[in-house]
C-alpha cells in the first residue's frame, strides 16, 4: 500500500472543536438548566486552566440555547472593551444588533416628493444605527444608556417567541475597571445585568476565562458571588481520554490504530487536558503517516518524541518570554511537591533557600508573582495562594532543567 487514504481528524489549534468532544455532559446540562429560569436570578462563569477546553465547550452551549428557543450573541473580549464604559456598552450593542435588526419597531409614513405626492410606509428596524442613537440620546450615565437599550431590545422582542437573549463572552479574565482613568467597565457590567434581570427581563451571562476571572467580578462587585454560578472545567477522566482518541480514528475508518500502550502514554502524557490530547493525537498520526509516505514500512513513533515537539510548540514561546531571574523563581516553584496545585510565598522562600540558586525574598517573590500573573503564566486565587495558569508548566520546567544538567 503505498499511500494512506486517511485526513488526521485531530485538532489541536486554539478553541477549535475536537472531532469528538468527550465528556462535558454535566457541564452542558448545568448550562440547559440555566435557560430555564424565570426570571434568570443566576449566570455561568465557565473556568479553568489554558487548554482545559472552554471555548469548546462555550460554543457547544450556542445550538442547546438556540434550540431552547433563545437568541446567542458572543465573542472575545479584548482588552479594548475595558477602555472604558463606553466601550463596553458599545461592545454589547454591536453583539446585539445582528440579532434584532430584522424587527420592525414601528412604520413611518414618508411622503415622496413631486406633483402627486405618494404616502409610503417606511419600516423603522431595531438595528445598529438605532439601538446607537438611543443610547446616545438617554440621559444619565453610560449605565443608564445601556439599560435604556436592553429594555428597548426585550420590548421588542417580548411579543415575538423569543425566550431570551444570551450573552457569551470569551476570554473575560481580560475585562477590568481603570480607577486611575475614572472608568469601571466591569462594574458597570455588573450593575446593569443585575438591574435588568431584577426587572425580569430574560437576558443571560456566561462569561469564559481563567481561573483569574471569577476573583476579579467579586472584587469589582461583592454581590457577583451570588450572581453567577461557577463551573470550573477540570481533566478528561481515562475513559474520557480514551474515547477522544479512539472514537475520531474509528469514524475516519483510518486503517491505522492506536496501541493500547500508545493510548495509556498518551492518556498519561497529557494529563486529560483536551488540547494536549488533540495534540499527541494529531503529531502522533502526522509522524507515521510521513513516514510511510517516504517509504519507511514499519513507521516508529513514540509519545515521547512527540512530547518533546508539545514542548517547542506549546511551551518554548511562554518560557522564553520571560527573564532569567523569573525563570529561577519559576524553577523553585517546580521543585515544590504540590506544584501542579497551589503553593505560597513562603513555600517559595523556603524552598528557595534549598535549591542552591540564589534565594528569594517574600517581598521579591510577591512582586515577581503579580508580574507572572500579568503575563498569564500563574494566578492568585482568593485564598492567598499561587498556581500556574498553564497546566503541566512544571513538569516542562523539570524537563528543560534535567536537559540542561
Amino acid at each position: 500500500m503505498s499511500t494512506l487514504p486517511f485526513h488526521n481528524p485531530f485538532r489541536p489549534g486554539a478553541g477549535h472543536p475536537p472531532p469528538y468532544l468527550a465528556g462535558r455532559e454535566d457541564e452542558k446540562a448545568e448550562f440547559a438548566k440555566l435557560l430555564t429560569q424565570n426570571p434568570v436570578m443566576t449566570n455561568m462563569v465557565l473556568t479553568g486552566l489554558r487548554g482545559v477546553g472552554k471555548t469548546v465547550l462555550l460554543e457547544t452551549f450556542k445550538p442547546i440555547a438556540m434550540q431552547a428557543g433563545w437568541l446567542w450573541a458572543g465573542t472575545d473580549l479584548s482588552e479594548s472593551a475595558s477602555v472604558s464604559e463606553d466601550n463596553i456598552a458599545i461592545r454589547i450593542l454591536a453583539d446585539l444588533s445582528p440579532l434584532v435588526s430584522g424587527v420592525v419597531v414601528r412604520e413611518v409614513e414618508k411622503r415622496r416628493l413631486g406633483f402627486h405626492a405618494e404616502v409610503e410606509k417606511v419600516k423603522i428596524h431595531l438595528d445598529y444605527d438605532l439601538l446607537k442613537r438611543v443610547y446616545d440620546t438617554t440621559p444619565g450615565l453610560s449605565a443608564d444608556k445601556l439599560k435604556a437599550v436592553l429594555e428597548l431590545v426585550w420590548s421588542c422582542l417580548a411579543a415575538t417567541p423569543c425566550k431570551g437573549i444570551v450573552l457569551a463572552y470569551d476570554e473575560a479574565q481580560n475585562l477590568g475597571d481603570q480607577a486611575e482613568r475614572n472608568q469601571y467597565p466591569l462594574s458597570l457590567l455588573l450593575d446593569v445585568f443585575q438591574s435588568i434581570q431584577k426587572k425580569g427581563l430574560p437576558i443571560l451571562l456566561v462569561f469564559t476565562g481563567l481561573p483569574t476571572l471569577f476573583p476579579k467580578l467579586v472584587e469589582a462587585r461583592t454581590f457577583a458571588e451570588r450572581m453567577f454560578h461557577v463551573v470550573t472545567l477540570g481533566r478528561l477522566n481515562e475513559d474520557e481520554c480514551r474515547q477522544a482518541i479512539t472514537i475520531p480514528v474509528k469514524a475516519r475508518n483510518c486503517p491505522v490504530t492506536i496501541t493500547e500502550p500508545a493510548i495509556l502514554a498518551i492518556t498519561e502524557s497529557s494529563g486529560g487536558y483536551p488540547y494536549f490530547v488533540q495534540f499527541l493525537c494529531r503529531e502522533i498520526y502526522d509522524s507515521y503517516l510521513q513516514q510511510w509516505a517516504s517509504g519507511v514500512m514499519d513507521p516508529v513513533v513514540t509519545v515521547a518524541q512527540v512530547v518533546r515537539k508539545l514542548d517547542s510548540d506549546f511551551f518554548a514561546g511562554r518560557w522564553n518570554r520571560v527573564t532569567e531571574r523569573q525563570r529561577e523563581l519559576l524553577s523553585v516553584v517546580a521543585m515544590l511537591e504540590n506544584c501542579d496545585d497551589e503553593f505560597s510565598v513562603s513555600e517559595i522562600v523556603a524552598k528557595s533557600k534549598e535549591s542552591g540558586l540564589k534565594p528569594f525574598s517574600s517581598s521579591h517573590v510577591n512582586q515577581m508573582l503579580a508580574t507572572l500573573s500579568e503575563s498569564g503564566l500563574v494566578y492568585k486565587n482568593r485564598y492567598g495562594k499561587y498556581a500556574f495558569a498553564v497546566p503541566f508548566l512544571g513538569e516542562f520546567i523539570r524537563r528543560q532543567q534535567a536537559t540542561l544538567s
